[in-house]
């Protein structure tokens, strides 16, 4: 896994923008409608070409394909197991519900199309993994798109769903207990762990379980009992990532990628020491949206494990302002500080910009320009911390 040796690098969380025949195909089969399987191919390789030419662009330094094959970051995966079917209703995240007035407000947003993360397919059968062609096929896309341009990414990142927040997205109307159905699902997903590795692109495992469920299926329980489906899920994912080097894999964690106020947030000071227990090598938080922003102050009362990289949410996601470069600068500077040692920093966005397909609220145009701006800031800091 690549430092900032020379200056400091810039990556982003992984889901970008969809092209809008792409989304209306991803969105037909979310449904169960039928979809021309070539005229999906096609409209996958196109628009991974446009998002790995943008991020080029943008001076993006640690890419991917975007996500643009997968209807979302973590429903994609029923293509992948087997024993999933019917309907779950996920929670609606309590700050949302909390402010009538805040749901009011954001109604028509709320009943846009788009793939719906509230509204899942659940465990009806045994899950395990049935077919390693999705993935297969995703990354011969990422390689031969990235074959095609005269430059590519300095390192190329794959994301994939921590087996916590499937058990959490995707309910379970099969398994005896949620510790049977997490354990199911981490067997199941260390096959697509281990293939990522092996084709020699980075691992980055998505756990908004780890924070976000606090809020949402926890909302009512006491804190103690989300900390201990933490540590399940914690479990599970050492489970599943037994067979892959630390050094290969990514985590993310954040609070949900939506624009609320998210004042029931979990706070990081109650998980990060939890955190420290997972086999990766690196960890993306989010450190630019106004409710984590002080939370850099964490990471000097628990430092980064020995060999971790932090990479620094310093763009938000969420919203259509564009930072300057000169504010992203600043969060860099006190990322480093917090850490001690810029060399293990890397600047990233707090989470994907698209989650589930036609769930983003920033234009395409803004991403392309956040992303630019990214690199610009980290140049900057670069020159501030003297490498």
């Amino acid at each position: 896994m690549l430092h900032s040796t020379d200056r400091i690098l810039t990556t982003h969380a992984g889901s970008l923008p969809r092209p809008r025949a792409l989304f209306e195909l991803l969105l037909a089969r979310q449904r169960g409608e039928a979809v021309d399987a070539g005229a999906l191919t096609t409209a996958i390789e196109a628009a991974t070409r446009h998002a790995v030419a943008q991020q080029i662009a943008a001076g993006i330094d640690v890419g991917n394909d975007g996500e643009q094959g997968r209807e979302s970051f973590v429903t994609y995966v029923r293509d992948r197991l087997s024993g999933f079917g019917g309907e779950h209703r996920r929670p609606v995240m309590r700050d949302i519900t909390h402010f009538r007035s805040f749901l009011e407000l954001r109604a028509p947003q709320f009943a846009r199309d788009q793939v719906s993360l509230l509204r899942t397919p659940q465990a009806i059968a045994d899950v395990r993994h049935v077919d390693g062609g999705p993935l297969a096929r995703e990354l011969d896309t990422l390689t031969r798109v990235l074959g095609e341009q005269p430059r590519g990414f300095a390192e190329t990142f794959v994301t994939a769903a921590s087996p916590g927040i499937i058990a959490s997205a995707m309910g379970n109307a099969h398994y005896d207990s949620p510790e049977t159905y997490v354990m199911a699902v981490a067997d199941a997903m260390a096959s697509e762990y281990e293939a990522v590795a092996a084709h020699g692109v980075l691992l980055q495992i998505d756990c908004p379980d780890l924070a976000m469920e606090r809020h949402t299926a926890f909302a009512d329980r006491p804190l103690d009992e989300f900390l201990d489906w933490v540590d399940l899920n914690i479990r599970a994912l050492r489970h599943a990532l037994r067979n892959v080097p630390a050094d290969r894999v990514r985590m993310h964690v954040c609070w949900g990628n939506y624009e609320g106020p998210h004042v029931f947030d979990v706070p990081l000071e109650e998980i990060l020491p939890r955190l420290y227990q997972i086999p990766v090598g690196a960890l993306l938080l989010s450190l630019a949206n106004p409710r984590h922003a002080h939370e850099h102050r964490c990471l000097t009362r628990h430092p980064l494990p020995d060999g971790w990289l932090l990479i620094a949410g310093v763009i938000d996601p969420t919203t259509n302002y564009v930072e300057h470069p000169e504010v992203v600068a600043d969060r860099l500077e006190i990322a480093a500080r917090a850490i001690g040692d810029p060399h293990r920093l890397l600047a990233g966005t707090d989470c994907g910009f698209d989650t589930a397909a036609g769930l983003g609220t920033v234009a395409e145009e803004v991403v392309w320009e956040k992303l630019k701006v990214l690199s610009e800031g980290a140049g900057i800091a670069t020159k501030r911390l003297r490498f």
